[in-house]
């Protein structure tokens, strides 16, 4: 039997917590998880490339995009080319609301009836969708058994992406997103009753999107987190001066100690 609706984790949590659990502490107890506005600018960003695509060097520099103009209409152009761009500008639910046995939260797209994706060692293709109204958690269900009338025809399984503001690392996926891939996947199976293999990790700043697969080391990140928040009835250990602490909007708070580049040199 699941948990209750408030025992279910949100996906959010659990990218924060494989980020740094006491981070998730502070965070919780100043109620401040939304996302700043220039992240939702650059996860708005991803449901508008075919737009974007036809904009001028001028109009993209207004944008919240990483890459300079002409290169990241390059991008997208060539990765308009690919075999996956129907499918990826033509999501079957966008906003879905999930809810699995252990974690619920926002698949930013579903996609039904494609092989999307590239390979998480470091391939990219372009993650794309025009907007569309939002789904809740039994449309994208719903959605995902439409791809051959009983859920078992050669359509493939369904593959829900979630949308990252920030920047891709140079291979793979940091563990974060992950993370917070894995959960949709896990509730996105639940919901629909089929196993979902992957999930895709879309950097639409970058014109990036990058593939998590259900291997056996990302469900043990995503069983890691999940613990790391069910467990949280405190301020959960330090990090020892990690390079994550420096931007921490909580670091005073926490009183985590950094050493100096000096102390480092061992001047």
């Amino acid at each position: 039997m699941p948990p209750p609706e408030h025992d279910r984790v949100a996906f959010a949590d659990l990218a924060a917590a494989a980020y740094c659990p006491r981070q998730l502490y502070y965070a919780r107890r100043a109620d401040d998880r939304a996302p700043p506005a220039d992240a939702r600018d650059r996860i708005e960003l991803a449901f508008h490339y075919p737009e974007l695509r036809r904009l001028d060097d001028a109009a993209l520099r207004r944008k919240p995009i990483a890459l300079p103009p002409a290169r990241y209409r390059a991008t997208l152009d060539r990765l308009a080319r690919s075999d996956d761009w129907d499918a990826l500008t033509s999501p079957a639910a966008t906003r879905a609301v999930l809810t699995g046995k252990d974690c619920r939260g926002v698949a930013h797209k579903i996609l039904v009836g494609a092989g999307a994706g590239a390979d998480a060692s470091g391939g990219d293709a372009a993650a794309t969708a025009e907007s569309s109204a939002a789904a809740d958690s039994n449309g994208a269900s719903e959605a995902a058994r439409t791809d051959g009338g009983d859920g078992s025809a050669g359509a493939g399984p369904p593959i829900p992406v979630v949308v990252s503001p920030g920047e891709p690392a140079e291979r793979g996926v940091w563990e974060p997103q992950r993370v917070r891939a894995v959960a949709a996947a896990k509730a996105l199976a639940w919901e629909c009753q089929r196993r979902v293999p992957k999930a895709l990790v879309e950097y639409p700043a970058y014109g990036v999107v990058r593939t998590v697969r259900a291997t056996a080391r990302n469900a043990a990140a995503y069983r890691r987190a999940l613990r790391a928040v069910r467990s949280m009835d405190g301020p959960p250990p330090r990090l020892r001066g990690d390079a994550k602490c420096d931007g921490c909007a909580y670091r005073e708070q926490c009183g985590v100690r950094t050493r100096s580049l000096r102390s480092l040199l061992g001047l």
